[in-house]
């Protein structure tokens, strides 16, 4: 009987689980319902970087008032202290006198304070990015990424896009830049349900006394297969040149153990070689010789436990650790006498997860997961099997069984990406005319088949271009692109002809 019991454990053991809280109807609880049983998982948890990704600014410490002089748009920023809150202003002088002067209470600190801190303030429903952040490696305030060339102030909305892997649960209401129900956020840091799924199913049961084992009622990324694990992570930690959604989908549509790619398409240049991998930790990964020796097995949990981050510190005597779960003493070819030279203990990630020599990074990690054998070695995608239906582009987030990519998600990834690589364009006027033919009430196709038609007037000759910001003939907006987690751009223009 015993001999049966532990052969029944060790075929449930094998067998990839189905977690049953990944529908839409299971409802998210929050993570201090989480607390009350895993108070110990929950204290270190909140310690970390994900633990503290959106916090109050009142918490900030500033015992002075700071200012930033942008000379390009000849702007004065300040940040200060009144009443316990914190603020930020912007004002233009000209001959001595203010042209305009305004100022914001900030309401949300976004980002841990590893690299940088940004701030959101609130106008009505919505929620604008303020003009200045604090980089933590130059221990210094300065403009938010693009502001200097966009001059935009207080008037850069927080997109769903961007707020997903900062938040633990916002509010965003779909394709309305910056619009939120209020409160904006149900949860403010990313907390226990992004990485587990909603938590009601789990919570019901266990105070039922109904457990069974395995628990299938929560998500345990332990127990999915390395690439369903490794989709909980890639939400937010692998960018690719496009991130477009999938019809009828949403930013906040993806479940734990169900596949990213049926929420968004992570999409690369099937060519693009890059100097750095920055928030590429999946494809970087990929490319290592750990993850090649391992066929695949070695995964993000492998090395990180997402309930623990060790300080500064520890770093590397921790990571040291996880390294020697694989390798031996003797690997290393170097001398313990030359290792102990370049770094002040023996720290496997100092020389091969290097970080990246940056002054001003905004919102990744700097961490090199390629794992170079030697520092200075090339990036670039993997050229492994780009996908049939995507020729010169690479479906970075692929999952086996999984159909082939909708011909707009497909259209759309085009579209975003040809202006970097021209020769993209044929195909994109190709997947235009079939959309119109199949998918003629889709916004996105109408859109494009309206620009495509004004550009070609233009060309004729029926429109004349007027004033020094026309357009050039020939291109065209074809939509306003998602906003990736990446960077925030204005409409991208596509040439429709050579």
């Amino acid at each position: 009987m015993r001999f049966l019991t532990l052969l029944f454990i060790a075929n449930v053991a094998a067998a990839p689980l189905v977690f049953r809280n990944t529908g839409p109807q299971v409802a998210y609880v929050g993570s201090k319902a989480c607390a009350g049983c895993h108070s110990g998982i929950y204290r270190k948890y909140v310690r970390t970087a994900m633990g503290r990704s959106i916090t109050r600014p009142s918490a900030i410490l500033l015992n002075t008032t700071v200012h930033v002089r942008a000379e390009s748009l000849s702007r004065d920023f300040r940040v200060y202290r009144e009443n316990g809150e914190l603020y930020q202003s912007e004002s233009e002088k000209k001959d001595s006198k203010i042209v305009f002067e305004t100022a914001h209470k900030l309401e949300y600190a976004i980002g841990s304070g590893v690299n940088g801190i940004s701030f959101a303030m609130r106008r009505g429903s919505h929620l604008f990015q303020a003009p200045l952040s604090y980089y933590a490696r130059t221990r210094q305030w300065g403009l938010s990424p693009g502001f200097e060339e966009s001059g935009e102030g207080f008037n850069r909305p927080i997109y769903d896009a961007c707020i997903v892997c900062h938040a633990g649960r916002s509010q965003a209401v779909p394709r309305r830049d910056g619009l939120y129900r209020d409160p904006p956020f149900v949860e403010m840091a990313i907390g226990c349900e992004n990485c587990h799924g909603p938590g009601q199913l789990h919570i019901q049961e266990r105070g039922r006394g109904s457990l069974t084992l395995p628990d299938t009622s929560i998500v345990n990324p332990a127990r999915l297969p390395p690439r369903l694990s490794e989709d909980i992570c890639m939400e937010c930690h692998q960018a690719g040149d496009a991130r477009v959604l999938l019809p009828g989908r949403e930013y906040d549509s993806f479940r734990p153990s169900a596949p990213l790619v049926r929420t968004v398409a992570i999409v690369g240049l099937s060519n693009a070689g890059r100097e750095a991998d920055l928030l590429e930790h999946h494809t970087s990964m990929k490319l290592s010789k750990c993850y090649q020796a391992t066929n695949g097995k070695l995964s993000c949990l492998t090395c990180h436990d997402p309930h623990e981050q060790p300080d500064p510190i520890r770093a590397p005597v921790y990571f040291r650790a996880k390294c020697l779960g694989c390798h031996g003493e003797t690997s290393c070819k170097l001398s313990l006498r030359s290792r102990r030279k370049k770094t002040a203990v023996d720290d496997c990630i100092g020389c091969h997860m290097p970080k990246r020599d940056l002054e001003k990074i905004s919102h990744s990690a700097l961490t090199n997961h390629r794992i170079p054998a030697r520092q200075g070695a090339g990036f670039s995608v993997p050229n492994s099997a780009p996908s049939p239906d995507l020729p010169g582009l690479v479906l970075l987030n692929p999952q086996a069984g999984e159909p082939p990519l909708p011909l707009v998600t497909r259209l759309a990834a085009y579209g975003e990406l040809m202006t970097r690589a021209p020769e993209l364009q044929p195909k994109y006027l190709e997947l235009l005319e079939q959309a119109r033919r199949s998918a003629l009430a889709d916004p996105l196709v109408l859109a494009a088949l309206g620009r495509k038609a004004l550009a070609e007037d233009r060309r004729r000759g029926r429109f004349a271009c007027q004033g020094r910001g026309s357009r050039r003939a020939g291109s065209f907006d074809i939509y306003r692109p998602q906003r990736s987690a990446v960077s925030i751009r204005t409409p991208r223009r596509f040439l429709v002809s050579a």
